[in-house]
Order: structure tokens, then sequence, then C-alpha cells
């Protein structure tokens, strides 16, 4: 809402000036009125230009065109939003909430199908909260292997999307305030360029970005469940490199960070759900995502944490690492939540200090594996397996996190095991918590009140109730597009991929103007003391 004339008066004043009016009879058998005028008046363009000398150059529509119903139409469901919060409690991919975890083949990451476009395609896409970008392969100069031949734990092939097979595909110009490489386009009208960069070595995605349809499904107290239809940004993936060649996220990745562009921040501001998403990795290589959710009130939480004075990505601080009974103190230390990350990782010393605690409670041989990337392991009997320490973090206000999954080990030997920590060491100053420490957690990601949240979970139940969220009944089924075979067997090495770290998207939003009651009745008490006074006020309304 849109307010002009408003005057901001000292009660006092007002006070005297009412009392002089009353007694000078201004007061008696008076009708007082206030003009109203419609946003796309001429009456209230004079206005605008009057206070707005840059307001000649704005786009003002033609009365009862297309356009103007439009925009009458688009601003009546901001309102609706603001007033009705969002419009489902839960969103999950149209194929159902379940993510998958294929360990080693697909580098340790965990995947989720999901439709995108008209006609809908599916793309197995690895789940990254370490980024904001959602891309796939599309009209490929240089993808992975598309092929369900080259993964044997696949039954169908993956895809490549191309926007003019799509009806619901439109490029994002240089000119939309999403596009960060604005300042590379030859023309405003060119299609945005994106160039995602991870911090695995020379592993990239780049390509364009179009606006298209993510398919998605509610899921209502009666388990009912509706096909939804949300807009978002797609990055059209036409030249991968590094890890994205050799079986790391080979059909896509699926970003969920804080910045704009992602699809969590999308999904909120379009008010289809709340600015929160949750993550639930079982110990079964399974789990589930849901768009909306916000966790249980019985839940852990700490808040997260801002680098620089930006909340740019998922940082927590840490205050203590606990192995066995003995909590190691960490000063001013903040570590970065990435579900794109596999294994977690601490700054060296820091990561040194752990182990050699761990070292001290284990009764295990501590052994070098040649050519593994996994830094600490040992052999163990296979009773002595039971006997590992327990480690766990500690956050922020003294919050504890138990750490479920803290080793991985190789069952094939009936008489000892081989295990590793999945904890490695790191050459930054800072954390981060992998997918391996959220096992056995609904991870919260509640944007909307900035905070982590966890709770234990079997990955099967909401708000206390067992729910299985399968995708709703369809006819159709996926069609997916032509796939490029025509390139080489991917990297199959037992190596964990690089943390991947990555910049998120920036832009100003315009806050709806929301105005107190106090000014508007001071307003009205103005208006009658003008009025008196032979002056009349106008008042702009946005209807």
């Amino acid at each position: 809402m849109v307010c002009f004339g408003v005057l901001m008066v000292n009660r006092a004043v007002l006070l005297v000036l009412l009392a002089y009016l009353s007694v000078d009879g201004c007061s008696a058998a008076l009708t007082f009125s206030s003009k109203l005028i419609h946003r796309f008046s001429d009456e209230a363009k004079a206005l605008w230009v009057s206070r707005d000398s840059n307001a000649h150059g704005r786009s003002w529509p033609k009365r009862k065109s297309v356009e103007y119903f439009e925009l009458l139409l688009r601003n009546d469901l901001k309102r609706q939003r603001l007033k009705l919060g969002s419009q489902y409690e839960f969103l999950f991919p149209s194929e159902g909430s379940e993510t998958l975890f294929f360990g080693n083949a697909l580098y340790w990451l965990h995947y989720t199908w999901i439709d995108i476009g008209t006609p809908k395609v599916s793309f197995l896409v690895a789940l990254d909260a370490g980024s904001d970008l959602l891309w796939v392969p599309c009209d490929c100069i240089q993808c992975a292997p598309l092929s369900a031949g080259y993964y044997s734990m696949l039954d169908r092939d993956l895809s490549e999307y191309s926007p003019s097979f799509s009806n619901t595909s439109e490029h994002l110009p240089c000119s939309d305030h999403l596009c960060e490489l604005s300042a590379n386009c030859k023309g405003l009208k060119e299609p945005c360029p994106y160039i995602a960069e991870y911090d695995s070595e020379n592993t990239t995605s780049s390509g364009f970005l179009v606006e298209e349809k993510l398919h998605l499904a509610s899921v209502s107290d009666h388990a009912t469940q509706n096909h939804v239809q949300a807009s978002v940004i797609l990055g059209c993936g036409r030249k991968q490199s590094g890890g994205y060649l050799d079986g790391a996220a080979p059909d896509g990745v699926m970003g969920l960070g804080p910045g704009n562009i992602s699809v969590p921040s999308l999904l909120a501001k379009a008010g289809l759900v709340r600015n929160s998403f949750s993550l639930c990795f079982d110990e079964k290589d399974s789990g589930r995502i849901l768009f909306g959710d916000e966790g249980l009130a019985t839940q852990q939480s700490t808040p997260f944490v801002p680098i620089a004075g930006k909340y740019d990505a998922y940082f927590v601080g840490l205050e203590h690492y606990c192995v066995g009974s003995l909590c190691l103190k960490l000063t001013q230390f903040q570590a970065l939540v990435d579900s794109g990350s596999s294994f977690t990782y601490f700054p060296t010393k820091i990561c040194e200090k752990i182990v050699s605690e761990f070292d001290k409670q284990v009764n295990a041989t501590r052994i070098n594996i040649p050519k593994s990337t996994f830094k600490y392991c040992y052999n163990a009997s296979s009773q002595e397996l039971h006997n590992i320490p327990t480690m766990r973090l500690v956050f922020i206000m003294n919050q504890s996190f138990l750490i479920h999954s803290p080793i991985y080990s190789d069952p094939e030997n009936p008489g000892f095991t081989t295990f590793c920590l999945t904890l490695l060491p790191l050459d930054y100053d800072y954390g981060i918590i992998g997918q391996n420490y959220m096992m056995g957690y609904r991870v919260v990601f509640d944007r909307e009140h900035m905070k982590l949240a966890w709770s234990k979970s079997n990955c099967q139940d909401i708000n206390g109730k067992q729910v299985h969220l399968t995708p709703p009944n369809d006819d159709g089924s996926p069609n997916p597009l032509p796939t490029n075979e025509q390139q080489s067997i991917p990297n199959t090495q037992a190596i964990p991929p690089a943390p991947a770290g990555k910049a998120s998207a920036h832009s100003s939003e315009a806050t709806p103007c929301q105005i107190p009651l106090w000014p508007g009745l001071i307003s009205s008490l103005v208006h009658l003391v003008c009025l008196c006074a032979g002056h009349l006020i106008f008042s702009t309304f946005d209807l």
C-alpha cells in the first residue's frame, strides 16, 4: 500500500489546534471527506511524476488493457499471500520425497529424482545445501555419460534437458535482477550465462539460465496428494568439468542454499511453503527431503551465524568436539553445514587433536592404507568395533549433537574389521559438517528463523505420524529426452570428493509497506484539522 499526504504532528500541537477550532465553531455540522485515487488513474500518474521526475520513464498500463488487469491480479495474489501465509504445509518432488545413496558408485552423495519441464523430464540430482543453483545436463557440449549402462545401480537412463523441447521454458534475460553475470552479456535480452565453481579440483558447471517448471506434490491431513507446478530458475548445464565428468552428480545438482535462485528460496517467495526445508538421511542408505518443514516443537536448534556480516551459507558456531567424556574446546569456531559434502572436515590442527584423543580411547590398531583418501584408519576385532568411543558436537548455547555415524567400516573380513574415521583434515580456518554426520537426524534448515534444528528420526515420520510420501497417481510416465552415450566411462576410484563450497546469488528484494494503526489514526485527525482550515490533502491508496 502506497500512501501520500500523511503528516506527522505532535500530539500536544494537535490538541491545541482542535481546541482552537472548536472554539471558532468550525466543528459544528461539518462533513469531512478524503479523495481516493486509483493507483493507475491519470491523477495518480500526475502525482507520481510531481514527486519523482523518473516516473516519466515508467510503464503505465492502459486502462482496462490486458496488462492493466494482470497487474491488478498480481497485486491481489501478493496481498493474499501476505494475509494467508504459505499455501501448502509441505512440498516434495513429484516422484516422491525419498532420497537415494549409492556410496562410492556416485561419489558418496545423496540424490533424489525430480521432474522438470512440459512434458516433464526426470533427473537424478545431487542434494547440495552448500550451493544455490539447480542445474542439469542440457544441450550438452561436455557432459557425463547418461546411459544406464555406465551405472550398474540404475535401472533407467539419465536425461538431458533441452529448452526447445519444453513448452514452459523461458530464457532468463541478462536484464533480470537474478542474473549475476550480466556484465558478460552483449545485450540485455540475451540469455543470462552462469558459471558454478566448486571447491573440488577443477569442478565446474556452465551454461545459461532459464525459467522452468519444477513438478512437486503436496500432502494434506487426509494423506491425499496433489500435483503442484512451481516456477524455478534452472541452469542449462552445457559444459561440466572435473568431478562432474568422473561420476559425481552426472545428472545435475539441486542447490538448497540461502541464495535468491535456490529452490527453497523461490518456493518461499512464491508463497507456496514456509521458508524452511528438511533433509533426513537414515542409516539404510535412504532418506527424505521436505520443503516447508519446520520440524518438531521438541527439536534442538542452534542459530546460523553470519560470515563477514552476511548469511550467504549455512554456518553455525561450534564450542566443543567431544570424544567419549572428554570435550575439546573450540574457540570462535564456525562450520558450514553442507549436504553436498560427503564427509566432515575440520582444520588440520583441530583434526589432529580430535584424532589424538580418539587414539587414546579406542581399542584398535592404527594402520595406514595406501592410496586411501581416509587419513585415520584402524584394525579391530568384530567385538572391539562395538566399543568405539562416542563422538558429539556441542553448538552455541550448549546444544549437543550426537554423531551416529562417525566411522566407515569394511565388513568383508569376518574376523577383523577395518574402519576409518569419516573426519578429514582441511586447510581452511573453518569446518564443514557433511552428510555423514547428519545420519539418523531430521535436519531442518529454518531460514525463516535463521537456525539449524535437528531431531532423531527414522525418516518416515512427520510430526510424530508415520507418513510414506510417495508420488501422486499419474497416468503419464516421465518422458526422458535422448541421451548422449558417446562419452567416456566414469572414474570409479574410491575417492570421496572434496568439500563443495560455493558462491551464492544476491539481490535486493522490496518489502511490502505495512502501515500500523496509530499513524492511520493520526492521519485521519490531520485530515480533520486541514479541512477545517480550508485545505485539502489527497490520499492515494493501492486499491
